[in-house]
């Protein structure tokens, strides 16, 4: 199975959803073709009601500890209520270009 539907999965049994995409950004990194190590997650669960921004990135990491720790790089989060969600138009940030992480150029 792959990471990304790891994740999916977890999550799904881990919170209660009203929405759920989970990007592979890999190939926007300087990273072999087909890597599974840079991930971008937009979660809609109102199980975020009355939790800090730092509360629900716990929840998030919590769940997803085992990836986190030993099978990716990073993981952009982008966590909402229902009502969050609606008042965003159902839009979530882009991700930014990558610097390259390779220092001084």
């Amino acid at each position: 199975m792959s990471i990304q539907s790891e994740i999916e999965q977890k999550l799904a049994k881990g919170l209660n959803l009203q929405h759920l995409e989970v990007i592979n950004e890999s190939n926007q990194h300087n990273v072999p073709p087909g890597s599974e190590s840079h991930f971008k997650a937009i979660i809609v669960s109102d199980d975020f009601v009355d939790k800090r921004l730092l509360e629900q990135h716990r929840m998030v990491n919590d769940i997803l500890q085992d990836e986190l720790k030993n099978h990716i790089h990073a993981l952009a989060l982008h966590t909402y209520t229902q009502e969050e969600w609606k008042n965003k138009s159902e839009n979530a940030p882009k991700s930014p270009p990558c610097m390259g992480g390779g220092g001084n150029k």
